[in-house]
C-alpha cells in the first residue's frame, strides 16, 4: 500500500507552496490489533511523492537493521532515509530484498533515500552505482549531496574522512559543487535516480545551487529541531524559519533530520543537549496526552517539513508515527518557538577540525 491521501483531520503543508494534503489517522481494526499508519505524503518538484514521516538508519546496529526495517514496515513506514556513510546499505538491502521477496511490500510502495559521501563527490555515477548495488535496488527514489564538501578521494566505498597533517579535513579543492551536482543531474537522465537534492547546505549555498542546476534539487535536508530551527547562524532570532522557508518558497523540501535533537545518542557523541528534556515541551506532551517526542514531531510537520527520526527500538517505531489525531494550536507554537537556542546537535567539526556550517 503506497502513502497516499485520506479524508482530512489535520493538514501539512506540501513543502514547497502547493496544495495542502490531508491526513488522518484510521479507526482501530474491530479485531483490537492495532492498524499501520500510513503518512501523507509530499509532493516533490520532481513530480514524485515522499512520505511525511521517515526511518532514518544512521547507527542502527547492522545485526538489528533486519528487525527493525521490517517491524517499520508492518507498522505503516513506507520512507527509508540511508546513506553511504552511514555503513549499513547492505544490511538494510538484505532487509528490502526479503521484504519484496515475501511479499511484505512492493518496491514501488517505499521510497528510499542514500546520499553520496564527500569523498566521491569526483565520482558520483560510481558511487551511486555502489549505493544501488548494496541496496539491492534498481533505482533510488531521492540521492541526496551529504555534504557541500568534496575530499580527498580513496576508493569508492571506503568513506574516509582523510584529515591532513595540520589535523583539518583534506579538502579537494580541483571538484566543484556545481561539478558535483551536474554529475548528480545525469544520474536522472540515466533512469538511476528518480530526485536529487542537497544535505547540510545553507542558504547561499542552497542559492548558487539553484542558479547552477538544470534539474532543480527537490529536497534540502538539514538539521531542525526545537533548538535549531534555522541552519543560518547569522539569522536574528525573529527571523526563525526564516531559511525553510526560503527553501520551500523556491521549490524545495525541507527534510528534518535529527528531528528529535539527537537525544542520547547525540549528548554521548557530541555533548548535546536533548530538546525532549526542556519543561516546557514535557507539559506540553502531557497537555495533548501525547510524549515529548510525538510533540516535537508533530512540531516538525506543522513547519512543512518531513521528519526522519532514528530508533533502535521496535516499540517506538509506531509511537513516531502517531503525529496525525491531534494539531499543536497557534499559542503553543508560539511557546514552543522560544526554546530555540541556536544549537547545533550534530557537529562533525569535533572530527574534521573545520566548521562546514560556516
Amino acid at each position: 500500500m503506497a502513502a497516499k491521501d485520506v479524508a482530512p483531520a489535520v493538514t501539512l503543508g506540501n513543502g514547497h507552496g502547493g496544495g495542502m494534503v490531508p491526513v488522518v489517522t484510521p479507526p482501530p481494526p474491530s479485531n483490537g490489533h492495532r492498524r499501520a499508519i500510513m503518512a501523507p505524503a509530499v509532493t516533490l518538484s520532481s513530480g514524485h511523492r515522499m512520505p511525511a514521516v521517515g526511518l532514518g538508519v544512521w547507527r542502527m546496529e547492522d545485526t538489528a537493521v533486519r528487525g527493525l526495517i521490517h517491524a517499520a514496515i508492518r507498522n505503516g513506514y513506507r520512507h527509508f532515509d540511508c546513506a553511504a556513510k552511514y555503513q549499513n546499505e547492505a544490511e538494510v538491502g538484505d532487509a528490502l530484498a526479503e521484504a519484496f521477496q515475501t511479499g511484505l511490500v512492493k518496491r514501488e510502495d517505499l521510497f528510499i533515500t542514500t546520499k553520496l559521501w564527500n569523498s566521491d563527490h569526483g565520482h558520483v555515477t560510481e558511487a551511486c552505482k555502489d549505493s544501488l548495488k548494496k541496496l539491492k535496488l534498481d533505482y533510488l527514489d531521492l540521492y541526496l549531496v551529504h555534504f557541500p564538501v568534496a575530499t580527498r578521494h580513496t576508493e569508492i566505498g571506503s568513506l574516509a574522512s582523510v584529515i591532513g597533517e595540520d589535523g583539518v579535513l583534506d579538502i579537494d579543492t580541483t571538484v566543484s559543487l556545481e561539478a558535483t551536482w551536474h554529475a548528480m543531474e545525469d544520474l536522472v537522465n540515466m533512469g538511476l535516480v528518480r530526485s536529487i537534492g542537497i544535505s547540510n547546505y545553507g542558504v547561499f549555498l542552497a542559492r548558487d545551487c539553484l542558479a547552477y542546476a538544470k534539474i532543480k534539487p527537490a529536497v534540502n535536508q538539514i538539521e531542525m529541531h526545537l533548538r535549531v530551527k534555522n541552519p543560518d547562524r547569522n539569522r536574528s532570532r525573529n527571523r526563525a524559519g526564516f531559511f525553510s522557508c526560503h527553501c520551500q518558497k523556491h521549490g524545495m523540501c525541507v527534510t528534518a533530520h535529527t528531528p528529535l535533537g539527537g537525544s542520547t545518542a547525540n549528548a554521548k557523541l557530541f555533548g548535546s543537549l536533548s530538546c525532549l528534556d526542556d519543561p516546557v515541551i514535557k507539559e506540553l506532551a502531557e497537555k495533548y496526552g501525547k510524549t515529548p517526542a510525538q510533540l516535537v514531531l508533530r512540531w516538525g510537520l506543522q513547519k512543512n517539513t518531513v521528519v526522519i527520526p532514528k530508533t533502535s527500538k521496535v516499540e517506538r517505531l509506531q509511537e513516531n508515527l502517531e503525529l496525525f489525531d491531534f494539531d499543536i494550536s497557534d499559542e503553543d507554537m508560539q511557546e514552543i518557538k522560544a526554546i530555540d537556542r541556536n544549537h547545533r546537535s550534530n557537529q562533525p567539526a569535533k572530527f574534521w577540525g573545520i566548521d562546514v556550517y560556516s
